[in-house]
């Protein structure tokens, strides 16, 4: 399916961020939304790395409007920055909808990384407000924990690590960090009320650093009567699913597309 691309600016409470809008070149009725956040980290990347993601490869396949939003990063602003943009990412796909051809009872939010844990916060965040609905979650290898967890401590793997990972966070939070102050919304392994959450897909390998805290968040959405699930690959790549000629990432990016094809469908 072909794609056209344009930019749109989205009002923030501090002015206003890009945003990408892929759509599909011909459309005849409303399709899902995705909100696509970029990862990096929190620290850097930005909303053009949609053209190479996994959002991207969903509204390609399956037709789809995709918002990508140039959220600010935390090497100038800590959070909640960050989730501050993304939402008003969420608001300006769920209010301007029509324009978009976005049909609201079909808004999808996922990201990779600390896209991934901003997805994650972001569904807390909506759910908690009670305003915009979220059918599904896609937040593949999130960054959720701002706290070691058995596979982030002593991590060596590659493209991200545990040092990678103390930087990460230790800015993301700025005076928040190694404190118990730390809410949910900022590293959502803090919650502790999973209901009424969307359902969520997610793929991960089993040496990176987020492998502990991905599966425990799948547990708990599970343990709380949400449908979670999450492939687990062998290997120590952060990210592998960029490695595209690799047997690893093939086979992620078919078990993605065949999670989001039965979990769309079952909510017809």
């Amino acid at each position: 399916m072909r794609l056209k691309h344009r930019t749109v600016r989205i009002e923030t409470k501090e002015g206003g961020i890009k945003g990408i809008v892929l759509y599909p070149a011909r459309r005849q009725e409303k399709l899902p939304g995705i909100l696509w956040i970029h990862g990096g980290g929190y620290m850097t990347g930005m909303a053009a790395m949609v053209y190479v993601s996994e959002g991207m490869s969903l509204a390609r396949r399956f037709g789809a409007v995709v918002l990508s939003p140039e959220y600010r990063l935390a090497k100038k602003v800590p959070y909640p920055a960050a989730l501050d943009d993304c939402y008003a990412a969420l608001r300006y796909m769920y209010d301007n909808a029509d324009e978009l051809g976005i049909d609201r009872n079909r808004i999808v939010i996922g990201g990779e990384s600390a896209g991934g844990g901003l997805a994650a916060a972001l569904c807390m965040y909506a759910r908690d407000k009670s305003d915009i609905k979220v059918c599904l979650q896609i937040p593949l290898y999130p960054m959720l924990d701002c706290q070691d967890t058995p596979s982030s401590s002593d991590n060596h793997g590659l493209f991200w690590d545990t040092k990678r990972n103390h930087w990460g966070w230790s800015n993301y939070l700025g005076p928040l960090y190694g404190t118990p102050d730390v809410p949910q919304y900022a590293s959502p392994s803090r919650e502790t009320d999973y209901r009424n959450l969307p359902p969520a897909y997610t793929f991960i390998t089993d040496g990176e650093a987020f492998y502990d805290e991905t599966l425990t968040y799948i547990k708990n959405l599970n343990d709380a009567g949400i449908r979670a699930h999450v492939d687990v690959f062998h290997g120590n790549f952060h990210a592998f699913d960029y490695l595209i000629w690799t047997r690893n990432a093939r086979e992620a990016r078919r078990k993605l597309r065949e999670n989001y094809q039965r979990m769309m469908s079952e909510l017809k």
